[in-house]
């Protein structure tokens, strides 16, 4: 086809979703709170979906932190990190709460290079930039990868 699509991008079956906390295999602790809440907040802004209590909700949408890195990029003269590289991967699965039915899944190993849900963002200490700023930009990219697995495909 032209690429043009009429109506939603979404099922006309599912109305609400539950989002729980997600998972972290990481002693990093506070970011999956922050990426629920950005997921929620992408669901309400993009989606037709309202956020439910899991009792109530048709489908949940649960997710795992199962790696962060902070790797270094660039180095100064005397080893110390002048840019680094916050990466955040996940596992996804928004699975039907009526009839158990996997709507979608993204679970793939993080040793699968390219295949992973994954976000980075950069940040250079040395020029102001701060761990939290690139965590907060990573934490919306993924929002934003999650919900778009959402949707119906063509």
């Amino acid at each position: 086809g032209c690429g043009y699509r009429l109506g939603s991008f979404h099922g006309n079956d599912v109305r609400t979703v539950a989002v729980p906390i997600f998972e972290s295999d990481s002693n990093r602790r506070g970011v999956e709170y922050q990426l629920t809440e950005a997921v929620q907040q992408e669901i309400k802004t993009r989606t037709p979906f309202k956020i439910a209590k899991e009792p109530y909700a048709e489908t949940r949408l649960r997710g795992k932190i199962v790696q962060i890195r902070k790797n270094p990029l660039s180095e100064t003269q005397f080893d110390d990190p002048r840019e680094l590289q916050y990466t955040l991967f996940v596992e996804v699965v928004w699975e039907d709460l009526r009839t158990g039915a996997v709507l979608s899944e993204q679970t793939i190993p993080v040793e699968t290079s390219g295949l992973t849900l994954e976000a980075s963002g950069d940040f250079a200490p040395e020029v102001g930039q701060s761990q939290a700023t690139a965590k907060q930009q990573v934490v919306d990219r993924l929002a934003a990868q999650i919900v778009d697995r959402m949707e119906t495909p063509w």
